[in-house]
């Protein structure tokens, strides 16, 4: 899957915890971010990584743990 910046993102597995993009980064509950929540990808990261941007904060996610939101239209 190839996303951009800028795309909006759906959550796709729910996660044990949510580390935040702080300068010095934080762990925070998990339900911060509901499955169906759209996120807004701002940063891609190394290692497979992207910052998300949602409602309640900016969390490090996998990419492999997010579906672009335009997957998920009707052709």
């Amino acid at each position: 899957m190839t996303i951009i910046l800028g795309e909006k993102v759906l959550l796709t597995v729910s996660q044990r915890y949510l580390k935040t993009n702080d300068p010095m980064p934080m762990l925070r509950p998990p339900d911060l971010v509901s499955i169906d929540e759209v996120g807004e990808i701002v940063a891609l990261l190394p290692k497979d990584m992207a910052e998300v941007k949602f409602r309640r904060g900016t969390f490090l996610l996998r990419l492999d743990h997010l579906k672009s939101e335009h997957s998920m239209l009707p052709d």
